[in-house]
């Protein structure tokens, strides 16, 4: 299980959320949407303080992270978070 954030996705969210250097994001599972690999949830984004961080990856100075307690979601699998240039938006890939 493993997150990896693109480095110009990274600097999509600290345009975006007005990010400094040391801030954190937490990937969180959240109940409605789409297209996810589990039915009836999605996933959501927030600056917040990481209690018991499961994953990470530290890029351009900001800490992405899920807690432990929503790794259940990943079902083992490495997300990847990815800036799409056209669109000026970020898309979350399991794979």
């Amino acid at each position: 299980m493993k997150l990896s954030v693109e480095q110009s996705a990274a600097r999509w969210y600290i345009r975006e959320m007005d990010l400094s250097d040391g801030d954190h994001l937490r990937i969180f599972v959240r109940l409605g949407g789409s297209g996810s690999v589990q039915p009836g949830y999605s996933l959501g984004v927030m600056k917040d303080i990481p209690r018991d961080p499961g994953i990470k990856d530290v890029v351009e100075g900001i800490t992405f992270y899920m807690e432990s307690d929503n790794l259940w979601f990943l079902e083992e699998r490495e997300l990847i978070i990815r800036f799409m240039e056209q669109e000026d938006d970020i898309s979350m890939d399991i794979e």
